[in-house]
Order: structure tokens, then C-alpha cells, then sequence
């Protein structure tokens, strides 16, 4: 049977594993815990052949009540009956915390791998995927996941066992009770077949659907200020009610499945008792077994209801948390970054700081280049802004230098080695990238300006703090340094989060900064204060700054102005403006609009 496939609106950008492939690596997380996974299984066998005590143990006394016998008689199965119980529920409660704890450990350790290997990544791998797809199977997959094995996974592989053990006992008491259990067995083989065959397919959309929902809001949230400006609060809305349509008719379509599953689990049942009580009336009048014998069989069927349910529903659940991990293993996938080349070892001096573009071109997707031939060198210690209108490629060109982005073609060189082979850890020691979107993380104002510089000494940050005029406000917060910011904190503007941002730049220390708009939440009461921090934390070292106030770019040594993705003038400030060329143009009504 081919496998039904469905169009969920939007591409899935990052892969998502075959089976196999989850299998294999789910086998590979669980075999960590070998011996704790046997224990488990012994405990939870236990458990259940104390619960398969009970029913022999009341046929025994059908049979005792049948025969005429004593109430003493009685006695001992119904002693055995509360023992089995109590053994039971404690054993199977104890085998379920066991099983949760491997399934937990080993959830967390997959969270981990995942994480790991998507921080690893290119940014233009996740950019290209979208922040919804990612948030969403870290989040909303491993959710599932977790659902499921604190819930749903203890109580199927008990039920697993139920089933197995139960069905031994019915073909001990006699083989004819276990050839009357299997009556049920087409009617449950059909609805199982068709579940699988149509659920998993659409969980899988479903999860896609959902990560595409995820994006429309991510992007309409991140965008609010650039929605509100254009008006075009109706188009987000319309576009994320669009994707939530979508996701939410793959949630019905499962609904329906399953009401139809659990349909057709009814009708097995009734159809494998009445088979068995048929059985048994048969069996019992030709004295082929007791009374007891036949009421026991009776009721091991009854119990297998509930076992066989939790299975065949936990079905249900098990296609959707496969769905998502598929989803989480995928990213393991991802290929890791190769590199080759080295720079000198922390121990030994960095090189000056040269950097170059030979003859790069980037484009997003299809369509026009964001970059096309763009050949630069800046040199060590030298300031050069990068100004243009806006789509000219500017905010590309940093990401390319940076290493964030990877050339389609050309490359970028640092003191005559290839970016694309220098390893990460070297790469975030001679380059860092400040971008107009800023983080403050949670924690102190402290923790969060070491996170570059672990090491940094309080007397390291009071020195860049006044370097680059941040102690004012930095003292004037309720407990200074030690103030707690980001979620759940002290609130910081976005000007302050930016100068923060430099702060961290500055401690880091790195060969060459790149700044790309880095300065531009400042209002103009904060603009001097945020481009004389900006200036402090690029003295001494090379320096890109994509200008977006232009009194910044007349502070650097070297002016390139972009166009179309091609640098289309080079200059300073004074040169270009009496050139009367595109920077001199921007300039007029820069001065003009000031």
C-alpha cells in the first residue's frame, strides 16, 4: 500500500527521518540503559502474572461453591486474590516509574543532541526553514514525545504483557477458549491495518501544518511594528488564520480516524465474548472443563478489553509522537559542519585582522542575487561602513563576513585562511557579529556581559562600561550589575539592550567586529550616546559597519556604498560627497531629512 502523502501548505525545510532511521536511533539512545531496561521488563512480567492470578484464582472458587464445598474453602483463593492485588499494583506501579525513568533519560539526552546539532548548523540552514519550524520541534514535538512516555508508553508495554501472558492462560485452561479469542482477531486486524495505513500520514502533515502555523505567528509577533506601519494588520490575520484552517483540517481528519478505530474495537470485543461464552457453554455440557475453568476463561477475555484498548488506541497516540520524533531525529540528520584549516591557538597572538571577499555572490532562493560579485578587503584596524537603500545587500554582506551565511559562489578569507575552514570555536574568538536584533538573556547584567568573556573580571567590565558610557545607567539600575534582566527581570529599552549588546563585543575582544545596524533602535536622544559606544568598541580592531544613520558612516575611514547587490562606489566621506555620486545623493537628503 503506497503511503498517502498531503500538502501541508509549506515545504519542510529541514528533513524529517524514514523510520528506520528514528528506529535505529532511538535503539541506539536506549541502549545506554541495557540493564536498567531489563529490570523493567522483569518487574513489569511480574506484575502482570500476579493480575493474572486473580481469574484462576475465581474460578477455584466457582468451582468450590459448585462442588458444595465449605465456605472455608473459600479462604485460600480469596487470600491469594488480595495477595495477587496488592503484588500486582505494586510491582506494575513500580516497573512504570522504572520504564519512565529510561524513556525521561532518554528523551533528555535526544533534546540535548538535537539542540546540539541545530546551534551547530549554518544560520542560513535554520533562516531557511524559518524559526516556527525549528521552536516548533523543539517544543511542540518534544511535547508529544513526553506526553507519551509518561502517559502512554508504561501503560502499553504493561498492556503488551497483559495481552501476551493472558492469552498463554487461556490456552493452558483449554485451546478451544484461545481458538474463540482469535473470532475477534479480523475485525481488529482490519481496524488496526486501516488506522495505520491513514493516521500516520496525516499526524505527519499535521505536524508540518502546525509548524507552518508556528511561522505565520512567529513572523506576524516579530513584525508587529512593520505590520502596524503598513496597515496590513488584516493581511497577517488573514494569513495566520489561513495556516491555523490548514493545521486544524488535519485535526479533524485524525478525529474522524479514530472515531471509526474505536468503532470498530467495540465490535471486535462483543464479537470475541460471545464467541467465548459460546465456547464455554459448549465445552462445560460436554464435561470438557469445570464451571470454574470456563468462568475463568471468560474473564481473561474480559480483561484483555482494557489491555487490548490501551494498545490498539495507544496506537493512536504512539503515530503522533512518532511523528515528532521523526521530526527531532531528522535534525540530528543535519550534516555537521566540516572544517579544516587553523588559526593560531588561544595561547599564541592573533593574527592582524584582514579580511576579504573574493568575487562572493548569495541569493536567497530563486530570484534576483542578494549579492552578486562582490569582491572587499578591509584592513587591520580599518572602519569601513557599508551604506545603500534598503535591499541592496547590505545586512547580507555582514552575514557573509561573519561566516553566518556561506557564499553560493567566491569566498571569504581572515589573514589567508578560507572563513569556510576555520573551525567555530575559532571563528567566534576572531569574529563577532552585532546585529539590530538583540538578545538580553536571562540572568544578571553581569552574567549576561560575561557570556562572550566567561572570564572577564569585574574590573575588565567597569573599564568597557566606561569606555564605551554605560556606568550611568548601568549604576543606575536597582542592584547594578547584579540586576536580574530578560524574561521575568528588569526591563531593558532597546537602545540599552543594543549598548549592552556593544558591551559584550567590547569584552569579547575579537580581531574583527562587524556592526549591522547596531545602532539603530536609538532615539535621538540615545543616537550620539549608542555611535560614540559604537566607535569605542571598534577602536583597535577591523571593523564593518552597516551604517544606518549616516553621520556614523562619516566616522569610518572607508565608505562603500551598495546597490543591487554590487558595490557600486568606495570612498571617504569627503571624497564621495564631492564626488556628487549615489553617496553624495544619500547624504542631501539624509542632511535634509535631519
Amino acid at each position: 500500500m503506497t503511503p498517502t502523502t498531503y500538502d501541508t501548505g509549506r515545504p519542510a525545510l529541514l528533513p524529517i527521518a524514514s523510520a528506520r532511521d528514528t528506529a535505529r536511533t532511538t535503539l541506539r539512545l536506549l541502549a545506554r540503559h541495557r540493564l536498567r531496561l531489563v529490570a523493567t521488563v522483569l518487574v513489569l512480567l511480574a506484575a502482570t502474572a500476579c493480575a493474572l492470578a486473580v481469574p484462576a484464582l475465581l474460578g477455584t472458587m466457582v468451582d468450590a461453591v459448585a462442588g458444595g464445598r465449605p465456605w472455608s474453602a473459600l479462604l485460600p483463593p480469596a487470600g491469594g486474590i488480595v495477595a495477587a492485588t496488592g503484588a500486582g499494583v505494586a510491582l506494575g506501579r513500580w516497573g512504570q516509574l522504572l520504564l519512565a525513568r529510561v524513556a525521561q533519560d532518554t528523551l533528555a539526552r535526544l533534546r540535548e543532541d538535537v539542540f546540539a546539532t541545530a546551534v551547530a548548523q549554518p544560520a542560513s540552514v535554520l533562516e531557511q526553514a524559518g524559526s516556527g519550524d525549528l521552536v516548533s520541534r523543539v517544543a511542540g514535538d518534544t511535547e508529544a514525545v513526553n506526553t507519551v512516555i509518561g502517559k502512554v508508553l508504561p501503560a502499553t508495554v504493561s498492556a503488551l504483557f497483559t495481552i501476551a501472558l493472558t492469552l498463554v492462560s487461556i490456552g493452558v485452561i483449554d485451546v478451544r477458549f484461545a481458538l474463540a479469542v482469535l473470532a475477534a482477531t479480523p475485525v481488529q486486524y482490519v481496524a488496526l491495518r486501516r488506522f495505520l495505513a491513514r493516521s500516520g500520514p496525516v499526524y505527519r502533515a499535521a505536524r508540518q501544518a502546525e509548524s507552518a502555523r508556528g511561522q505565520s505567528i512567529v513572523e506576524s509577533l516579530t513584525g508587529a511594528d512593520t505590520v502596524a506601519a503598513l496597515r496590513a494588520q488584516d493581511l497577517r490575520t488573514a494569513a495566520v488564520s489561513a495556516t491555523s484552517k490548514h493545521a486544524i483540517g488535519f485535526e479533524l481528519r485524525a478525529v474522524r480516524l479514530r472515531t471509526t478505530f474505536y468503532g470498530l474495537l467495540n465490535l471486535a470485543e462483543f464479537i470475541g465474548l460471545a464467541a467465548v461464552l459460546a465456547a464455554g457453554y459448549h465445552l462445560v455440557g460436554g464435561g470438557a472443563v469445570t464451571l470454574g475453568a470456563a468462568t475463568a476463561a471468560a474473564l481473561y477475555f474480559h480483561r484483555l478489553f482494557d489491555p487490548v484498548g490501551v494498545l490498539l488506541s495507544g496506537v493512536d497516540e504512539l503515530q503522533n509522537a512518532g511523528a515528532g520524533l521523526a521530526r527531532l531525529v531528522g535534525i540530528l540528520s543535519l550534516p555537521a559542519p566540516v572544517h579544516g584549516g587553523s588559526l593560531p591557538t588561544p595561547g599564541r597572538p592573533p593574527a592582524p585582522g584582514r579580511i576579504t571577499l573574493e568575487h562572493v555572490s548569495y541569493g536567497y532562493g530563486a530570484g534576483r542575487r542578494a549579492l552578486d560579485g562582490v569582491s572587499l578587503t578591509v584592513e587591520p584596524g580599518e572602519t569601513v561602513a557599508v551604506v545603500g537603500a534598503s535591499g541592496a545587500g547590505k545586512s547580507t554582506l555582514a552575514k557573509i563576513l561573519a561566516g553566518v551565511l556561506a557564499p553560493d559562489s567566491g569566498r571569504v578569507v581572515l589573514d589567508g585562511v578560507p572563513l569556510a575552514e576555520l573551525p567555530p570555536e575559532v571563528l567566534r574568538r576572531r569574529i563577532v557579529l552585532v546585529s539590530q536584533e538583540v538578545h538580553v538573556f536571562d540572568g544578571t547584567v553581569a552574567e549576561d556581559l560575561r557570556l562572550f568573556a566567561p572570564d572577564a573580571t569585574d574590573a575588565a567590565v567597569r573599564a568597557a562600561a566606561d569606555r564605551l558610557g554605560a556606568t550611568g545607567w548601568l549604576d543606575a539600575l536597582p542592584e547594578g550589575l547584579g540586576t536580574r534582566v530578560g524574561a521575568g527581570g528588569h526591563n531593558l529599552t532597546a537602545a540599552r539592550a543594543q549598548h549592552l549588546a556593544l558591551l559584550r563585543l567590547a569584552l569579547a575582544d575579537p580581531g574583527v567586529a562587524l556592526l549591522d545596524e547596531a545602532t539603530a533602535e536609538a532615539g535621538t536622544g540615545e543616537a550620539d550616546l549608542l555611535e560614540n559606544a559604537a566607535a569605542a568598541a571598534l577602536a583597535d580592531r577591523t571593523g564593518v559597519v552597516v551604517a544606518h544613520r549616516l553621520t556614523q558612516a562619516a566616522r569610518a575611514d572607508r565608505i562603500v556604498v551598495m546597490d543591487a547587490g554590487r558595490i557600486v562606489e568606495s570612498g571617504t566621506h569627503t571624497d564621495l560627497v564631492s564626488a556628487g555620486g549615489p553617496y553624495a545623493r544619500l547624504w542631501t537628503a539624509w542632511s535634509r531629512a535631519r
